[in-house]
């Protein structure tokens, strides 16, 4: 097949569209559903970022996409029993990439609710059976069993978007697209990102420990697919804040670590044992965590809404203990996609966590950066790569 007519495009205004091949057949078959124009885009961004994340690290990797973005990636490392709580998966058997798509979706559950999902592997039952409970778009895969596409099926009635890519296909090595009739062409940024990125150590500290290694390059990897101006947190093979498409970067900086923090907190036995009505269901549950950790809990949470959602009024996550929390959190990693400009990144990183980062360099002010990561200890590596994507 050539092409797919697709129902519209951006908006259902934007009529015709398709998806189509000038050269060759596409290589993307649809199993089920309908998806439409920004789906396709999320689907082919997504099996990029997974398929090279596999191809770095030889684990399976999943990521969870919202408008052409990703709320979230991760590797197939197993889940404790706080991560099995945080993400709703207590009592399920987990296979590695089942483990990779719970801890993708689980950056940052907000974000990721009604998401595009990619996975690097063929999806198996027990992939399947987490995504069945989950509010999400579609999904894209190398394949699937009988088994996890009967589950997957079954999700919005039937008309759950399913996708299989040939995990073989190889694109033209020259890009185009069109803006206001005008066509841009490009060399495709195929360059392959993996540790030896990571060996211009330019701070005092140039000791990269395994597990950050594979998180710089996790932040690498996933910076090259998200919108830009883009910084990424990460941490035990997932990253756990993104903060995409912002114009400046203390702001993508600022933006990524609070999602951080809060994933952070949502480590809270507080978080972790509230009281909640069996009958909530996981998005109102996501809602109401996101407001209890936030600071305006006191004022949002009205009478009728607690008793709605908690069997007895929790008690208020203090802006003292969230503090506490927080001060005690380390070995975070983040990585930026083009260089700081000024040290005050490195400030606000530091307060999530950060012991290591990856970033291009190139900075006129790159000796500020440099001093600023000592002063805290931090390694700091510049891969001297810009990963603007747009």
């Amino acid at each position: 097949m050539k092409e797919l007519e697709l129902k519209y495009g951006c908006n259902p205004n934007q009529k015709p569209a398709r998806i189509y091949m000038e050269e060759g057949e596409l290589p993307v078959t649809v199993l089920n559903g309908k998806p439409g124009y920004i789906n396709f885009l999320d689907a082919l961004n997504s099996w990029q970022l997974v398929k090279e994340l596999k191809e770095a690290t030889g684990l399976p990797a999943a990521a969870s996409f919202k408008h052409v973005s990703p709320a979230g990636a991760a590797l197939g490392l197993p889940l404790d029993d706080t991560l099995k709580k945080m993400y709703f998966c207590e009592g399920l058997e987990l296979s590695p990439l089942a483990c990779a798509y719970a801890r993708a979706r689980g950056a940052d559950r907000m974000s990721s609710f009604g998401d595009w999902i990619a996975l690097s592997d063929e999806c198996d039952e027990s992939t399947a059976k987490v995504i069945q409970h989950e509010v999400s778009d579609g999904i894209i895969a190398p394949g699937y069993t009988p088994a996890a596409l009967e589950i997957l099926k079954s999700k919005r009635k039937g008309n759950y978007n399913i996708v299989q890519i040939d995990a073989s296909y190889v694109p033209a090595p020259v890009e185009h697209k069109q803006v206001f009739g005008i066509t841009f062409e490009q060399g495709r940024n195929d360059l392959r990102i993996d540790e030896g990125m990571l060996q211009n150590l330019v701070t005092e500290n140039k000791t990269l420990s395994p597990e950050q290694k594979r998180d710089l390059v996790l932040c690498l990897i996933t910076l090259k697919y998200t919108q830009s101006n883009s910084v990424c947190y990460a941490q035990g093979g997932q990253i756990i804040g993104v903060g995409a498409g912002q114009q400046s970067r203390i702001h993508c900086t600022r933006l990524a670590g609070n999602k951080a923090d809060i994933w952070q907190l949502r480590h809270h036995p507080k978080v972790l044992a509230l009281p909640f009505k069996p009958d909530v269901s996981r998005p109102n549950r996501d809602n109401a965590i996101d407001v209890y950790i936030s600071d305006e809990y006191e004022d949002v949470i009205g009478e009728d809404v607690w008793a709605e959602t908690f069997t007895t009024r929790p008690e208020p996550l203090t802006a003292a203990e969230k503090k506490e929390w927080l001060s005690k959190v380390t070995g975070v990693c983040l990585g930026s996609d083009a260089f700081f400009p000024f040290g005050d990144n490195i400030e606000r990183a530091r307060r999530s966590g950060v012991t290591a980062i990856v970033e291009p360099g190139g900075s006129i002010r790159d000796q500020q950066v440099i001093d600023t990561c000592n002063k805290y200890g931090i390694a700091m590596a510049f891969c001297g790569l810009r990963l603007f994507h747009h």
